[in-house]
């Protein structure tokens, strides 16, 4: 992977005379090691950092990592989570830790938890979003999400954060992720490592905040009718089984029809498309069930609608890249970005190749203007605003912080 391949770290830092954001990034093999060095990167001796947010592979033993950046920002609040790769302004990675920093008197944040397992989809994404309530007072506020993006529907979250915070709080994050293993993901909050959760910031700021989605997919062929669906489960398309339409539609290579990592491996660049009353969703299928002929993606199918088997290309995924960008920083006011959370999918990687993927950061530091970027490669996205709602699939989603 080009970018930061090799054991090192880098820090970025802008600043007004009352917000500041940093990043740090670092490739060292050792888990403290990498961590210490990225949050202290991130903090650059700033004076009154008030969040971190740590984008991590599982490779490391996140326990430590989480204790060492603690270590070097003692009593900063941190949310974060595992990947399928890290996101900075010098480039993508994997096997890294890239940590972001927001401090000064104009930011307030506060931060929350909630296990999927022990209260369900719904009921955690309410209980992060009530962390939103604490920064009620400040003009400008988000909530950035990071959930568990194996843990089932994550349509349902964004759905019970919506239905505490309404329209008037954005929401934006991203699933976590285990390097396309697709078996376990891990979340952070400050030294805890944890599974099946959802952790969450609602970050209030006397400036503007952006969000830009776009996913660069097009339609390929003609629509099918999802005849038969069970929540994430897609059973049949024009009333045959789901796995054997999707196949046949693509002519997908042999392996893809009888060994599972083959056909995650093809399906990461053949999404579903399913249509909207305004506009198009992305749906990721993650997994195929070979006995039953299903397939499953990773947020719900809803039964009696229309899809599309799509496909896209490095011009349209990388056009894609701008127009989030754009979108993103256009939010702000004309106020320039002080740094840029970037949640990209895994699939998109795997279109653009290494080559499209330096190509893909390079525009987001260049729209960056030279303020810091951090982000990750997801199983999911998460973006509500005004013209957006929803979870999304094989997108890219962009938080601009002015």
């Amino acid at each position: 992977m080009p970018g930061l391949s090799g054991p090192m770290s880098l820090g970025m830092t802008t600043t007004t005379s009352t917000r500041w954001v940093g990043s740090g990034s670092s490739r060292e093999p050792d888990a403290a090691t990498a961590g210490r060095e990225a949050c202290l990167d991130a903090v650059a001796d700033r004076p009154a950092p008030v969040l971190l947010v740590v984008f991590a592979s599982d490779a490391y033993d996140l326990t430590q990592l989480s204790a060492a950046i603690r270590a070097a920002a003692p009593g900063v609040p941190l949310i974060g989570c595992s990947t399928s790769g890290e996101i900075a302004a010098s480039g993508a990675g994997d096997s890294g830790v890239v940590v972001m920093a927001l401090g000064g008197a104009g930011f307030r944040v506060s931060t929350s938890r909630a296990s999927v397992t022990e209260v369900g989809l719904r009921e955690a994404g309410g209980a992060v979003a009530a962390a939103a309530t604490d920064v009620a007072a400040s003009p400008h506020r988000v909530l950035l999400v990071l959930s568990d993006g194996l843990a089932g529907d994550q349509e349902e979250i964004v759905r019970g954060a919506y239905a505490v915070v309404g329209a008037e709080v954005p929401l934006v994050g991203g699933c976590a992720g285990d390097d396309l293993r697709m078996q376990s993901t891990s979340q952070l909050y400050d030294g805890d490592v944890l599974k099946g959760s959802v952790v969450a910031a609602a970050i209030g700021s006397d400036a503007p905040f952006g969000i830009g989605v776009e996913h660069g997919w097009r339609r390929v062929g003609e629509p099918m009718v999802v005849t038969a669906s069970d929540g994430v489960r897609v059973l049949t398309l024009d009333d045959e089984p789901a796995l054997d339409a999707y196949l046949r539609r693509l002519d997908a290579p042999a392996e893809a029809h009888v060994d599972p990592a083959a056909f995650t491996r093809f399906a990461l660049t053949h999404p579903l498309g399913l249509s909207r009353r305004s506009t198009e969703e992305v749906r990721m299928v993650a997994e195929a069930d070979f006995e039953e002929r299903s397939l499953t993606c990773i947020a719900r199918v809803p039964q009696g609608g229309l899809a599309w088997i799509m496909e896209g290309d490095g011009d349209s995924v990388l056009a894609a890249t701008d127009a989030a960008c754009r979108s993103a920083l256009a939010g702000l006011d004309e106020q320039p970005p002080l740094g840029l959370f970037a949640f990209d999918c895994i699939a998109r990687r795997g279109v653009l190749g290494d080559e499209g993927i330096r190509q893909e950061v390079e525009r987001i530091a260049e729209h960056a203007a030279m303020a810091p970027v951090g982000g990750f490669y997801t199983y999911g996205e998460i973006a509500r605003n005004s013209a957006v709602g929803g979870f999304h699939n094989q997108t890219l989603v962009v938080l601009a912080i002015a």
